[in-house]
């Protein structure tokens, strides 16, 4: 059952879901293979997404977006993951964790200059908050920006780790958090523009990385780079806490990528079961097989109504922390599962990159790590019920 069949979107998403559709099998699945043997950007699918306006959903059209909302978002990135998830993040990336900090913190002023380049596609931001010795202890930030009170300036030292859409043609900016002032041994860490381009910033070279062959990477590093004091984003020593609610909204987001891998796996199998004969009958008419696909869709049912019920609790204004979290571990435990037993199922042809099924194993497993690791959720999800903090 997939997402069309799930339950009822109304008719502007029904037609989003399809017109994404349409887009994945006819522009990204006959040439994707061919981006991830030679590890290259999409450029002209990233194109083709700005296109489409996926890159401004859910922004409102007075800054070049649709005037559409996250649930719409996360539809797109589902039916973009069923094919690929380089492209999925490469959207999710740009919207959820480049552009969204600017619409939700930034100055009307910060929001006129970046957003419709960021909503159109033409330009991809990035969100630089991971560092190197960091991981999931994001608030142990050693970068820092101190304010040069003669040129008015913030001076950028450190660097950050794992950054998505930071070093392509089109990156327009990096947000980054950085430590501002200590005040009784305690980091301000606050939030600050810095564009693509800027001297002092340098983009290491792409990492040679297991899955998401087709997406940008990079380790960031800043030596003395300057930026003007306006382009603090929101208020100052308020930064973490900014990514820390725009990690809340891309967990959900996260979470529906995630389902569309496990859904792929889903369509893949079935294809592929109602193609492959073995001692004289058709591998769909094994039982034990059978069953290994309807875990697979059970799972991925689960992890599209966990995703879904978040994304409506945030919409209507509700509290939503604990139902992201929860959406996020479940529907990545769902794709990796799912990439794990349909490679079982493809046998050896699972096992080549070539296949769709090959992709989704190499792209699974970073879903359980990436904004967010399942250990950081089940810890969220602790804390939601009131279980003390631990060692």
């Amino acid at each position: 059952m997939t997402l069309a069949d799930s339950l009822d979107l109304g008719e502007e998403l029904t037609e989003l879901r399809a017109t994404v559709e349409r887009f994945a099998r006819s522009e990204i699945a006959p040439v994707i293979a061919g981006f991830y043997e030679r590890e290259a950007f999409p450029y002209e699918i990233v194109a083709g997404l700005g296109e489409l306006g996926l890159f401004g959903l859910p922004f409102p059209e007075d800054y070049g977006g649709m005037g559409g909302d996250y649930l719409a978002l996360s539809v797109a990135l589902e039916e973009l993951a069923r094919v690929d998830s380089s492209v999925a993040i490469t959207l999710e990336a740009a919207v959820s964790l480049g552009a969204m900090p600017i619409f939700r913190f930034g100055t009307e002023e910060q929001r006129r200059n970046w957003l419709p380049d960021l909503c159109s596609g033409r330009r991809l931001g990035a969100f630089g908050l991971t560092e190197p010795g960091g991981g999931s202890d994001a608030g142990a930030t050693r970068t820092t920006a101190r304010l040069d009170a003669g040129s008015g300036e913030w001076v950028i030292d450190g660097s950050k780790a794992f950054i998505t859409n930071s070093g392509t043609d089109i990156t327009s900016l990096v947000t980054v958090t950085a430590v501002t002032a200590r005040e009784a041994g305690r980091p301000e860490i606050s939030s600050i523009v810095v564009p693509a381009g800027t001297p002092g910033m340098s983009v290491a070279p792409g990492y040679s990385k297991v899955g998401w062959l087709a997406s940008d990477t990079h380790e960031l590093a800043f030596a003395d780079c300057r930026v003007p004091e306006a382009n603090l984003l929101g208020e100052r020593g308020r930064g973490y806490a900014q990514f820390l609610s725009i990690l809340d909204e891309g967990r959900i987001a996260i979470a529906a990528l995630s389902t569309g891998l496990a859904q792929g796996c889903v369509d893949e199998c079935l294809r592929y079961l109602g193609e492959r004969e073995a001692f004289g009958h058709k591998l769909e008419t094994s039982q034990v097989l059978q069953f290994k696909v309807a875990d697979m869709e059970v799972r991925t049912h689960l992890a599209r109504l966990a995703w879904i019920d978040a994304a409506r609790r945030m919409l209507a204004g509700r509290p939503f922390k604990h139902e992201a979290a929860i959406a996020k571990l479940v529907a990545s435990d769902a794709a990796m599962l799912n990439a794990r037993e349909a490679t079982q199922i493809f046998g050896g042809y699972g096992f080549m990159n070539e296949t769709p099924v090959g992709r989704f194993y190499r792209d699974a497993k970073i879903l359980e790590i990436g904004e967010g690791t399942s250990e950081v959720q089940r810890t969220l999800i602790a804390r939601q019920l009131g279980l003390p903090a631990v060692l």
